[in-house]
């Protein structure tokens, strides 16, 4: 335990030193004191100030990540749609084609179809013209024959077609 002077002088010694403090360094340890307070308070606003950029920052990309993902789909959709009308635009024009093949393919049936007719007439004619020939010892003329049965086969004709 301690004495009485002891305690004295110990309680004396701390107010000297208190004193003496308080003269000629409390101004400044108080100095440094506010100045770290100032210093801390600033780097905790500039820490909120860079989270809020942060923060900031992350909602752009973010936007802009769905902004991306917005214009792939559509330029995917349009892909596709761009596709679809190229496939319709070759059908189309295959099937032109296809309807000009069928067109020409018809003309030249017809055509041919008309030659064959001729043809058979032609036939028809010199067998019917020699068959009129034995039947008929007489004959008036080989090209007075030939009208007469080409007449005849052309009455024929307008007779197929009212079929």
């Amino acid at each position: 335990m301690l004495s009485a002077n002891e305690l004295v002088a110990q309680i004396i010694s701390f107010l000297i030193l208190f004193a003496f403090l308080r003269i000629f360094a409390w101004k400044k340890i108080l100095a440094i004191l506010d100045a770290r307070k100032v210093r801390i308070t600033l780097e905790l606003k500039n820490i909120e100030d860079s989270k809020a950029k942060i923060a900031k920052l992350q909602a752009e990309y973010e936007e802009r990540l769905a902004n991306i993902e917005v214009e792939a789909r559509k330029r995917i959709q349009e892909a596709v749609s761009q596709g679809r009308n190229i496939t319709d635009e070759v059908r189309k024009h295959a099937h032109e084609e296809a309807q000009e093949i069928i067109k020409n393919a018809k003309a030249n049936i017809q055509h041919e179809l008309a030659t064959a007719k001729e043809e058979l007439k032609d036939e028809i004619i010199d067998m019917t013209i020699a068959a009129a020939g034995n039947i008929i010892q007489e004959k008036l003329t080989a090209e007075g024959d030939r009208r007469l049965v080409r007449d005849f086969l052309d009455g024929m004709d307008h007779i197929d077609d009212k079929r």
